[in-house]
């Protein structure tokens, strides 16, 4: 790996903080300070802690940014759901596809950097 920016994982999470950007802007606008914040403000830390993680020394450093990576990842799919149950936005499985194939995407790496 020559950068982060060659990793998979990384790459779909770019993706994703596309898509939740269109998303979001379709909230309510009085929602611009409250879920369109963090619901954006979680989709960037994604990519953001992958990335740091990979420009650390050692692999305990890198596997921690990518638990925190895992930890936005989680935090996103409820702010998601929670704007599907406040009908700010209908179900969109691309999305929800996107969140489930980034979660395995990080377990495996961390997995294989913790052998």
């Amino acid at each position: 790996m020559k950068s982060h920016t060659d990793l998979k994982v990384w790459q779909e999470s770019m993706d994703l903080v596309e898509d939740i950007y269109k998303l979001s802007q379709l909230f309510p606008k009085d929602e611009l300070f409250g879920l369109t914040s963090q619901i954006r403000r979680s989709a960037i830390s994604i990519p953001s802690n992958i990335a740091e993680g990979a420009g650390r020394k050692g692999k305990k450093e890198w596997i921690r940014f990518l638990f925190i990576a895992l930890g936005s990842l989680g935090e996103l799919d409820t702010q998601y759901q929670i704007s599907v149950r406040l009908k700010y936005t209908e179900e969109i499985k691309e999305i929800e596809n996107k969140i489930k194939f980034i979660r395995i995407m990080l377990v495996k790496l961390i997995e294989s950097l913790d052998k």
